[in-house]
């Protein structure tokens, strides 16, 4: 991961022996960075999870805005709105707005060829409209085709799956089109959503499994059946390699991409940026303009009721903490993966193990920190391995998301075992 240390001799004409001079190491550099980044979010969460509960309550609490997330149009539209950031744990309406705020913005600047576009959004496929309005119109479908499980159970349901999986992977596949994206989102809604209901409620729940595995079940149990129908439907043709970008969730050798990812340049900035863009990878964003509106819009909303987010629990400082640390050290140990491919899935434990084990067992310490190594440790090899196994029209976001079933299953309950790892009341 890291190079070795140069050793330049001074070449003044002195006539005393050459001074040698220890030149600054890129991976030494990265690491610090790294450092940094983990140190700041820390600090920025033990602020907001110290003085935000003293400021007053301008949001509803999360119990009274799911109560009234289907008898009343205004939460139903808030709800709708939050459930495109529940791959994150976070259920944030006006996060929500703002990484939908901040991949608009990302992909007008694409376009443009402005420097300030950050990662080329949706792997610079130029899809991201497609993709928004796929994932958006899944997403609705799936609210109001299920949600009805909400009022009726009175628990929490995942009526979210469809946005950050099978309509947004059929427009990268298939390309763009009123038509791919409507099959898309039909499909994500018909498969997806059922699929995660059942295993949340008679796996999960009897288990006392994370419901994240039902989720992630959900996604990539419907998205191998929707890929397969998809073979045999006629109007869903795919796009001639050679006319169009590629779809398979590699970036594209555009100048912008060629900043992002060469490997000289992979120093402690990029380091910094792809720590963010990890946290819109779920939404097929990856872009940290997306993610910088996602976070501030979430903790905008902490700061307005810090029993809102994270489904009112409170731990919305130390899910973040998880995640920034997760993300830091899966993109400082595989930084060589993303040097040789230009993209490698370390954003998998950001949106599973880590949150996960924090949700399960509390806000220590310890939790924030073995979830996050474990996590980074294990899922993004095992997502690469099962993604490079797939068939070609099978978008490889399905060995993520099955990494993420896989790791939270093997990872999560088997910390109940050790000390201090009791499960949250």
């Amino acid at each position: 991961m890291t190079s070795s240390t140069d050793l330049e001799p001074s070449t003044a004409p002195t006539g005393r022996a050459p001074m040698v001079r220890l030149a600054a190491s890129p991976g030494v550099a990265r690491i610090l960075a790294g450092i940094a980044l983990v140190a700041m979010t820390a600090s920025a969460a033990w602020l907001l999870d110290r003085y935000t509960g003293a400021l007053p309550h301008w949001l509803p609490d999360y119990t009274a805005w799911q109560a009234g997330a289907y008898t009343h149009v205004a939460d139903f539209l808030h709800w709708w709105i939050g459930d495109t950031t529940e791959a994150q744990f976070y259920k944030s309406g006006i996060g929500g707005l703002g990484m939908l705020a901040g991949g608009w913005a990302a992909h007008v600047a694409w376009k443009r060829g402005r420097r300030w576009a950050g990662f080329p959004i949706s792997y610079g496929t130029g899809l991201w409209p497609w993709i928004l309005a796929s994932a958006l119109l899944g997403l609705l479908l799936s609210d109001l085709a299920w949600g009805w499980t909400l009022p009726a159970t009175g628990a929490w349901q995942p009526t979210f799956v469809p946005f950050v999986s099978v309509p947004p992977a059929v427009v990268l596949v298939y390309g763009a089109g009123w038509t791919v994206a409507a099959t898309g989102a039909v499909l994500g809604a018909a498969l997806t959503t059922p699929i995660a209901l059942l295993v949340v409620h008679y796996i999960c729940v009897p288990l006392d499994l994370p419901s994240v595995i039902g989720n992630v079940t959900g996604m990539w149990a419907g998205a191998l059946i929707a890929f397969l129908l998809c073979r045999y439907l006629p109007w869903m043709q795919r796009p001639v390699a050679s006319d169009t970008p590629d779809h398979t969730g590699q970036e594209d050798a555009t100048a912008a991409d060629e900043e992002a990812s060469a490997p000289m340049r992979q120093g402690p900035l990029w380091v910094v940026r792809r720590v963010l863009a990890d946290f819109t990878e779920p939404q097929f964003y990856g872009n940290e303009i997306a993610t910088i509106g996602l976070i501030g819009g979430t903790v905008l909303t902490d700061l307005l009721n810090p029993l809102s987010p994270v489904y009112g629990t409170g731990l919305l400082p130390a899910v973040l903490s998880a995640q920034f640390l997760t993300a830091t050290i899966g993109v400082l140990l595989y930084q060589r993966r993303w040097a040789a491919t230009g993209w490698y899935p370390t954003f998998v434990p950001v949106v599973s193990v880590a949150p996960a084990v924090v949700l399960t067992y509390g806000p220590t310490v310890p939790v924030v920190i073995v979830g996050a190594v474990l996590g980074a440790l294990t899922a993004p090899p095992l997502a690469a391995w099962i993604s490079k196994r797939l068939p070609d029209d099978f978008h490889p976001f399905i060995g993520n998301v099955i990494s993420m079933a896989v790791c939270s299953l093997a990872i999560v309950p088997l910390l109940g075992f050790l000390p201090g790892f009791t499960t949250a009341s």
